[in-house]
């Protein structure tokens, strides 16, 4: 099961950078997410995959043409949060207020229910947990917010095996579809997306699909848009986020070509749920309220 999906936002929605941490600062830049996204849809269109594309509600707000040019197409709208915040940086109240304005305004533009969200950095971790509650609470059913590995912005490293699992609280169970890793010599890699992908020979991302049972993907319009502003960062930073764009698209045309993918949507139709793990979450509905 290879599963598609893009994180839409723009190229200056980069986490743990003071330049780029408010709105404020966005409204600086000059927007590139228009081009960028229609490369995408047209490379997906083009190879005959269905995706989820995960939205983030300013984009919706800024320019719902592009929400709605994604749902015209058939492909499932997802949340991203609305203002693109680390969710272990929020409050229980402030992921609550962000999810509902991201939901309400992608909802506005396609009529559509939202049911499945994925935190921006994958920035769900352990002491966060209520957010299942939350999510649950605002109908979402699906959730592909766990990074089971350690990363920088956390990570939930000791989630167990990557597979669609339950995540379960005191008033439901959410659909968790967490990011996928593979092995070479007993080292977990991350393979599937961002930098990761960018960074890797197509043979290696290839060989260890191949082996794989359960691929998640995660894209963003900035890892193929070599022309993007390069902004003042830390060489860590810039090494991440900058180095392999030239090559990317052309990588990710050839590994579309390749496999076949589908969207969240379906592989919740194709997953026994009967039989997935279920992984019970620590209830904070007291300490927060």
């Amino acid at each position: 099961m290879n599963i598609l999906t893009y994180d839409i936002e723009d190229w200056f929605h980069m986490l743990d950078i003071e330049c780029t941490a408010t709105e404020a600062h966005w409204l600086n830049f000059k927007p590139r997410i228009h081009a960028n996204v229609d490369r995408l849809l047209e490379l997906t269109l083009l190879h005959g995959h269905s995706a989820s594309f995960f939205c983030l509600g300013w984009v919706g707000k800024h320019y719902p043409e592009i929400i709605r040019r994604i749902d015209e197409l058939g492909f499932e709208v997802a949340s991203h949060s609305h203002m693109h915040q680390l969710a272990y940086q929020q409050t229980r109240d402030q992921f609550r207020e962000d999810l509902r304005r991201s939901i309400y305004t992608l909802e506005d533009i396609t009529g559509k229910k939202v049911k499945t969200y994925r935190a921006p950095g994958f920035s769900f971790v352990r002491g966060n947990d209520w957010m299942v509650e939350t999510l649950l609470e605002h109908g979402i059913e699906r959730d592909s917010s766990i990074f089971p590995v350690e990363r920088g912005h956390g990570g939930y490293k000791n989630f167990g095996r990557a597979q669609p699992s339950l995540l379960g609280c005191a008033s439901g169970q959410i659909k968790e579809f967490p990011i996928s890793f593979g092995k070479i010599l007993g080292k977990k890699l991350i393979f599937s997306g961002g930098g990761y992908f960018r960074l890797m020979p197509f043979c290696v991302i290839q060989k260890l699909t191949n082996q794989a049972d359960y691929v998640m993907t995660y894209f963003h319009p900035r890892d193929f848009d070599v022309d993007q502003p390069v902004l003042n960062i830390p060489l860590y930073r810039r090494f991440k986020s900058y180095v392999g764009l030239k090559g990317a698209y052309k990588k990710l045309d050839q590994w579309l070509a390749c496999n076949n993918f589908i969207d969240i949507e379906t592989a919740d139709k194709l997953v026994n749920w009967a039989r997935a793990p279920v992984v019970e979450m620590q209830s904070c509905s007291e300490r927060f309220g």
